[in-house]
């Protein structure tokens, strides 16, 4: 990795062909798949910890705080050492969050149909 000094002092950083290589080769699939997962449950105790602050669960929320800083480090160590691993990092937070919404969107639909019908 070049780091060069452009106009107005801006940062250009200018990777070569063998460092790329290197990244590549460096990838360890097995890792990437944990920070998928990792950041897949990240994503999605977020989501759970954002209903729990709103809905005023201090416990809930505190925990699910604690574990996300936990794993959110474990992301951070692996892909400041190979900055592929942010792809599985992207996807596994995309999912997550995607599967939690999906799950609570639909939930929320069969207690108002419920609600609905009781009330009839």
């Amino acid at each position: 990795m070049y780091v060069i000094f452009g106009e107005d002092d801006e940062i250009i950083v200018k990777y070569d062909a063998y460092m790329i290589h290197n990244l590549w080769m460096e990838f360890d699939i097995d890792i990437g798949l944990l920070i998928f997962v990792a950041y897949f449950l990240i994503d999605a105790m977020y989501a759970v910890y954002t209903l729990s602050v709103v809905k005023k669960k201090p416990f809930t929320s505190a925990s699910i705080g604690a574990v996300m800083h936990f794993l959110l480090a474990f992301g951070v160590i692996n892909y400041v050492q190979n900055y592929l691993y942010i792809v599985p990092l992207a996807i596994g937070s995309f999912c997550g969050t995607y599967v939690v919404v999906f799950y609570e969107r639909r939930f929320s639909k069969k207690v108002s149909e419920i609600i609905k019908k009781t009330e009839e």
